[in-house]
């Protein structure tokens, strides 16, 4: 699936299945949360923290899935073509990135 048919495949859902978009605003804030979620996860599979017992049953893919679908969510609303985005910001990393990461020594 490409990222335009990913946003077609939303908004049909959303024109369908949905009442409407939420406001902008309530997806922000609703794409936050989705990243706590995906957070929690990491920082409990990767990190210093254990799972809680009621966590046993968390799912990082899916947590990845909410976070791009509202991610889509607010593209569709704000009228960003993630495909076209994602190009220039891939031309943007390249062009200025191109030694950088070759030459830290970190890595």
């Amino acid at each position: 699936m490409t990222l335009n048919e990913a946003q077609n495949l939303v908004d049909s859902w959303i024109n369908e299945h949905g009442v409407r978009y939420f406001s902008e605003l309530t997806n922000t804030v609703v794409l936050m949360e989705e990243v706590g979620e995906l957070a929690r996860i990491m920082s409990r599979k990767f990190g210093d923290q254990s799972f809680k017992e009621a966590e046993s049953d968390l799912h990082m893919a899916d947590e990845m899935a909410d976070i791009l679908w509202v991610l889509i969510c607010l593209a569709n609303q704000t009228n960003v073509n993630l495909t076209e985005a994602f190009k220039k910001n891939l031309e943007k990393k390249t062009t200025r990135d191109k030694n950088r990461h070759k030459s830290n020594p970190k890595l």
